[in-house]
């Protein structure tokens, strides 16, 4: 994840901002005021509780800096997002002024916790596959607020990116064509609004279906809920009918553990609601060495 990245960097100003008020209020920290001046210099260390992946490294420095009025911190990074991480493993030394790393302690663990939580997340799933050539795509079940982030978090963590919105890939579900009148109806329809401008994925519920969307001109066909024994006819009737440039995603509440028995059924993607949807944090603890 790098904030260099001018989308990245707007969507955590957003939430940075929101993060700090609520935090900080009209007031501030104001025990650290109390406690500290402005001259009272501090070394604190940032070390992770757990092994995982680093993501979000970038949002927690911006939130020091952020705290910090006089831009008198310093940061010294022992790791980059990505990088697979140990107990007791330390990630970053911040020094400079006690009150601003204090001010700013929380809020920064909270983002560096979430997006590596994803990270670690990711990885679980895609180490689920090691030895096969299908990938692990993330979705759009993110916060609100968080689409950007969360999705680099899984690309740190190993993972791919499905579309980021409903603006730049078309995906026909079921109740697209349901409404529409049909499969075959809702994709002659986009292809007269859009032509060739987007990809096109259409969202099959059963073998009738999939058959139906192997003679249409979409790009991806998504076997949603689909057991592992259709998954594979799935894939030998594309292999039957000589559409091998349509790719397969399969998507219904997977677990690492129901990933593995998916791995070698010949799919090109299996998407995870939960990488993003249920993140469980990673625990990293902040201390004051000097």
């Amino acid at each position: 994840m790098d904030l260099a990245n001018g989308e990245l960097y707007e969507e955590f100003s957003l939430l940075l901002k929101h993060a700090l008020q609520e935090d900080l209020g009209d007031l501030g920290d104001i025990t650290s005021d109390a406690v500290f001046s402005s001259g009272d210099m501090s070394r604190a260390v940032i070390i992770s509780r757990q092994d995982g992946v680093l993501s979000g490294l970038d949002c927690a420095i911006e939130t020091f800096r952020s705290c910090d009025p006089d831009k008198a911190l310093s940061f010294a990074p022992a790791a980059v997002d990505g990088d697979l991480l140990e107990d007791g493993q330390k990630v970053l030394e911040i020094s400079g002024p006690a009150g601003s790393l204090l001010r700013a302690e929380r809020s920064a663990l909270n983002f560096l916790g979430f997006f590596s939580g994803i990270a670690g997340n990711a990885k679980r799933h895609c180490d689920a596959l090691e030895g096969s050539s299908t990938r692990i795509l993330d979705t759009r079940k993110t916060l609100p607020g968080y689409r950007r982030l969360s999705k680099a978090a899984v690309a740190d963590g190993g993972g791919f990116n499905h579309r980021m919105g409903l603006y730049d890939m078309v995906m026909i579900k079921d109740n697209h064509a349901d409404a529409a009148g049909g499969l075959a109806a809702a994709v002659q329809k986009v292809h007269e609004k859009w032509g060739e401008q987007f990809k096109v994925e259409v969202e099959c519920r059963n073998l009738e279906q999939v058959a139906l969307a192997l003679t249409l001109d979409v790009d991806v066909i998504m076997l949603d809920n689909m057991s592992r024994e259709d998954c594979r006819e799935a894939v030998r009737l594309r292999e039957e009918k000589g559409r091998t440039a349509q790719a397969f995603e399969a998507s219904g509440d997977f677990t690492p553990e129901k990933i593995r028995e998916y791995a070698d059924v010949g799919l090109d993607f299996i998407s995870v609601g939960g990488l993003t949807h249920s993140v469980k944090n990673h625990n990293f603890s902040m201390r004051i060495v000097h």
